[in-house]
């Protein structure tokens, strides 16, 4: 199945095998996720599922909004999603439903996409992990500065994309091929393995793998 899932990260914890060993986890709410239109084919060009996470209060939702969720008897979430989905996909799915933990697996390959902590104004050492110069010895404190930016006469200027100081994080990232190692289906509960992007309460969205890495062949003796 494509479709995916809407959530939040609960935070990271750790679990043990029945082998005793110790695997880094983190955990995700992605309980009530509401269905709010289903989009067909014949009706809007593609087939695809809109789904509301959270909850948010009936003033603070326009009324163009309001009115979609009305039609749908759903109430208003912090997060509106859409997920394309095939055609097949759609026949279990009904406005007002909601979809659960069920379409996921333990072991599954998923990636999670979320919003990076942001980190406030960078130098190019702590942005771009550049090497700083010598404290002493005659520096007259350039050591953390990020050298020569310029260029010659000709272009004479900087060229964009030039790695220099300025906004760390709060951007969208994608973890690939994270693995559910665990899931609680009574409280919508998705435990995988490793970190996801993002704070603690953070919205996060929850997909099916979209490339999988290729198992490599034993070596040949």
């Amino acid at each position: 199945m494509t479709i995916g899932l809407v959530g939040r990260k609960v935070g990271m914890t750790r679990i043990f095998t029945d082998d005793g060993v110790t695997l880094p986890v983190t955990v995700l709410d992605v309980s009530d996720n509401r269905i709010t239109q289903i989009k067909t084919a014949e009706n809007d060009g593609y087939a695809a599922v809109q789904v509301a996470f959270g909850k948010r209060r009936a003033s603070r939702v326009r009324k163009p909004l309001a009115g979609h969720l009305a039609k749908a008897a759903v109430q208003a979430g912090s997060v509106l999603r859409e997920f394309r989905a095939k055609a097949d996909e759609l026949g279990n799915l009904k406005v007002g439903g909601k979809v659960g933990v069920d379409i996921f697996q333990v072991g599954q390959k998923v990636d999670v996409s979320g919003t990076s902590i942001g980190k406030g104004f960078a130098g190019v050492i702590k942005r771009h992990h550049f090497s700083s110069n010598r404290a002493s010895h005659g520096n007259s404190v350039s050591h953390n500065r990020p050298g020569s930016t310029g260029q010659n006469q000709s272009p004479s200027k900087v060229f964009p994309g030039k790695r220099m100081a300025g906004h760390l994080g709060a951007v969208s990232r994608t973890v690939p091929n994270l693995e559910i190692v665990r899931i609680d289906a009574d409280r919508g509960l998705l435990l995988v393995r490793g970190s996801v992007p993002g704070h603690e309460g953070g919205h996060i969205v929850v997909q099916p793998a979209a490339k999988t890495p290729k198992s490599r062949a034993p070596a040949k003796k």
